[in-house]
């Protein structure tokens, strides 16, 4: 930690008092150094891409008011921007000149203050709290899902059951939204106590820690949601589905590790079933909007529950520990009264 000048919001910014942020896979890389962008001349960048903050001050007719639970968008499209930036899906920027905060070129939310203009914050549901520091995470769901909508229009499709493989917080929030959305759920995950069975449970969907196999073939999935990034859980979902069955990726997987596979016996189901394997990455403000629509659908206490570890800011280095198979979400808290 250390200390930075307060930010001085322009008269079409809002200024926001931090609350939290959520610390993820990313943020422990970017710490380690393995991953990441400072802004340019500087050899440090301001942490935190899930924001939860309190607006301090807000421009007249901006569509916010102090007080106002805010969470602000991660990317920015490029300052030339492609076809899909310039239209407002910053998400599929095809030439990789978009910002992020907090990840790439552009401070984040780990602060005790921060600006953001009104059309990169969208505004959280004040009934959810703490736990309104998921809607950046429920934004690569609610884009998961929306991608899977616009795959399955290409034909009839009406899905009954889903698979989500991973129970961390972008598996738990694609279960929920999956449930909430009618379907028939299953969640395939390692391990079989702590906190994440029973909240699955709770959603009204099937918790399992069999291989993916054996659950695929039990429940036969029109959907797979897969946010693990293991290889081998990516691979036997493809195989997993019904017929015309979309996988959608959301979990990375690490570079380097090798893993043999049958490519032609993937390749002929691909094909054979007109199966399709998407990834998905990132969120616009649409996806935001999306997912704070899906979280005010939630129960407030399920959705608490899924912050498992809070750590308050003097300690912040302490959050980027390597968690156990326990933890669901670890967020640092930036004001005291948040903790």
């Amino acid at each position: 930690m250390e200390d930075v000048a307060e930010p001085r919001p322009s008269a079409a910014e809002l200024l926001v008092r931090g609350i939290a942020v959520g610390v993820c896979g990313t943020d422990r890389e970017i710490a380690l150094g393995d991953y990441g962008w400072p802004p340019p001349g500087r050899e440090r960048m301001v942490l935190g891409h899930e924001s939860l903050g309190r607006v301090e001050q807000a421009p007249a007719g901006s569509g916010f008011a102090v007080g106002d639970l805010v969470a602000g968008v991660v990317r920015r499209p490029d300052p030339e921007p492609c076809g899909a930036c310039a239209r407002g899906e910053w998400d599929m920027c095809r030439n990789g000149e978009y910002t992020e905060r907090g990840i790439k070129q552009l401070d984040g939310y780990a602060s005790e203050l921060w600006v953001v203009p009104p059309e990169f914050a969208v505004k959280v549901p004040a009934g959810l709290g703490l736990a309104g520091v998921l809607t950046e995470p429920a934004s690569v769901v609610a884009k998961a899902w929306e991608q899977v909508d616009r795959v399955g229009e290409r034909a009839w499709f009406e899905p009954e059951v889903a698979l989500v493989t991973g129970a961390g917080p972008i598996g738990l929030l694609a279960a929920m939204i999956g449930v909430q959305r009618g379907l028939q759920v299953h969640v395939l995950d390692r391990v079989d106590d702590g906190p994440k069975p029973g909240l699955v449970a709770d959603l009204g969907a099937g918790y399992h820690t069999g291989t993916i196999a054996d659950v695929a073939s039990r429940v036969r999935p029109d959907v797979v949601i897969e946010a693990t990034g293991v290889g081998r859980l990516v691979f036997d979902s493809i195989a997993g589905t019904g017929s015309y069955g979309i996988v959608c990726l959301t979990g990375v997987s690490p570079r380097g590790r090798t893993l043999e596979v049958d490519a032609g016996g993937i390749n002929r189901e691909i094909v054979l079933e007109n199966d399709v394997v998407v990834g998905s990455v990132n969120a616009n403000l649409r996806h935001y909007e999306q997912a704070a629509r899906a979280l005010a659908q939630g129960d407030p206490r399920w959705l608490d529950r899924l912050v498992t570890t809070r750590v308050p800011l003097p300690r912040a280095a302490d959050a980027f520990d390597a968690s156990d198979d326990a933890d669901v979400k670890v967020v640092i808290t930036l004001d005291e009264e948040a903790g």
